[in-house]
């Protein structure tokens, strides 16, 4: 198999839209900006024309001698895979960026939902994200309560980030064409949260059995997870909703409230 085509990169040459995307990105001489898999450097040498320090993380070692071959003062390549990278550690390298740090990357599909659950483990570390996304992931992060996209996933970046799809790029902009069209999303770390969530872990847990079965209420979500079901009918009665309410109808403080009750004195 062709190792691009088996790593799933698909190379941004719309120069119009690489553009568009450092100024969404919007680096500053004082921030750092990580990039997951530069490439061939389209985007990363812009964003390091621009920001005050960039490190590019790529685990494709034939693009590493191209890349480190400018010899950018403020540019370190890292090869290796992100989804092993200790991105607390790298920050505590970089001390001068502490608190000042973003992270962005053209994302291939295999590695999005991972990655995607890895910045939520390390929200704190970034000012914010940009990531080129398959459409259809960039609807799920951005999905508001009512849509078919909502998920779990949708409702903790909200929590977290104010996620926003900024742009939308068909097969065209790129090289290989990929077979589905993709979207930009920023995603902004709120400074006060939509919500506290004290036991995040447990949360989460919450979250995915809500969403156990989409066509099941949550409450039979809850019941078939072993969750006790008069708890979580009391508690929608509480709040006047319906028994027969699904997760993909709740807004995220709403959920908080719901998991709050369920779990109070328990």
């Amino acid at each position: 198999m062709n190792k691009r085509k088996a790593l799933g990169q698909h190379f941004l040459v719309n120069r119009s839209a690489l553009h568009k995307i450092v100024d969404i990105i919007d680096p500053h001489p004082d921030e750092l900006v990580i990039e997951i898999g530069p490439g061939k450097g389209a985007l990363t040498f812009l964003l390091a024309g621009r920001a005050g320090r960039v490190i590019g993380i790529e685990k494709d070692p034939s693009f590493i001698p191209s890349l480190r071959g400018k010899n950018l003062p403020n540019l370190t390549i890292v090869e290796g895979d992100v989804l092993e990278l200790d991105f607390a550690g790298l920050a505590a390298s970089e001390p001068a960026f502490r608190g000042r740090i973003k992270l962005c990357g053209n994302l291939p599909y295999s590695i999005s939902s991972p990655l995607l659950f890895k910045v939520l483990d390390e929200k704190h570390l970034f000012e914010s994200c940009v990531f080129l996304l398959q459409r259809e992931v960039a609807e799920r992060v951005t999905a508001e309560a009512g849509s078919k996209d909502y998920a779990p996933l949708s409702i903790l970046f909200r929590i977290f980030f104010e996620p926003r799809i900024r742009l939308r790029l068909s097969p065209h902009s790129f090289s290989p064409p990929p077979r589905v069209d993709s979207a930009l999303v920023s995603l902004v770390r709120r400074h006060k949260l939509l919500v506290e969530i004290p036991d995040e872990t447990r949360f989460r847990r919450f979250l995915r059995t809500a969403f156990l079965q989409r066509r099941k209420t949550l409450a039979n979500n809850l019941k078939s997870a072993g969750y006790d079901l008069s708890r979580a009918n009391a508690a929608l009665d509480h709040f006047g909703l319906s028994r027969r309410v699904r997760g993909e109808e709740l807004e995220p403080s709403l959920f908080k409230a719901l998991y709050d009750m369920i779990f109070s004195g328990g």
